[in-house]
This record gives C-alpha cells, structure tokens and sequence, in this order.
C-alpha cells in the first residue's frame, strides 16, 4: 500500500487498529516510534544494480496500556515527516516485533490495517538457471522401467 493509501483510509477512520496476518491483534496501546523513508541500492545476484524505496513505519508497544495513537494525530506524523524528510509517496513496510523485528507489508480490510507477510526471492532467476518448479516427469514415458525399491522383496528395507 502506498503512503497516500494509507492516509486516505486514516482519514476514514475514528481510530487506528493493526493486525497481524494470522489475525492477532497489536495491542490498542502501540505506539507509531518512528517513520522514514528507506533507500536501498544493491546489486542481485545477476548484475543488475537496483534501488528501493520504501516508507518504513515502526510499531512498538509499550508498558503504557492507556496509549491510543488517533487517526489526526498519525495523518499529522506523516505530514511532518513529508515536511522534514521529503518522504515521497512509495509502499509502507511495517516493523513490528516478533522473534527479532519482522518486516511486514500493509494492506486495509474491514478498517484495520492488516500486517501482511513478505518473502525473500531471487530478482535475476532467469540468469541463475534456478528453475521456477520442480520439472517432473514420468520415467515410463521416457521408455524406463520403473520398478518401486520398497515393494515387498525390493531390497529398501
């Protein structure tokens, strides 16, 4: 989701609630610690230079239980932001912990923003020769003789 998605639904909003992927809730009390905009420039592995941006967002939750993050008072992080750091308007990553900071994308279902699972992948498979699935093929096609090693009297066992 991009920034300007994400703010048009806050404005849609009387108050600000996460989940994760698998439906668990972030606590109501989390805070918003810091928002940035993230250039990455890198090279895969097939050569090719690439550069990221992304908005990075970070939850954190506290002890302060009585802390609720209004959708005005986000709107208004976001725009201090674009004032001071330039943020441009480029997908949102969340940071939110889990076994160590887990890195989530964001999509908006029901009025909750929902944290949603990102993968790693190769950018350049066409030049690694990794092929994309497993080819399967049937050896009784191919004119082989299949024989199954763990029948009774295979020998496997």
């Amino acid at each position: 989701m991009l920034l300007s998605e994400f703010t048009k639904h806050l404005e849609t909003l009387t108050e600000v609630n996460f989940q994760k992927h698998d439906g668990t809730e972030v606590p109501k009390h989390f805070h918003i610690t810091e928002v940035g905009q993230i250039t990455k420039k890198f090279i895969d592995c097939g050569g090719t230079i690439r550069n990221e941006n992304v908005i990075s967002m970070q939850l954190w939750e506290s002890i302060d239980f009585w802390h609720r993050l209004e959708p005005a008072k986000l709107i208004s992080i976001i725009k201090l932001s674009q004032e001071k750091l330039g943020i441009e308007d480029h997908e949102i990553e969340i940071e939110y912990q889990s076994d160590t900071i887990g890195k989530y994308g964001v999509e908006f279902e029901n009025g909750i923003f929902v944290l949603t699972t990102k993968k790693t992948d190769c950018l350049a498979s066409d030049q690694c020769g990794i092929p994309t699935a497993k080819i399967k093929k049937n050896l009784s096609e191919l004119g082989q003789k299949v024989e199954s090693c763990c029948s009774p009297g295979g020998g496997c066992c």
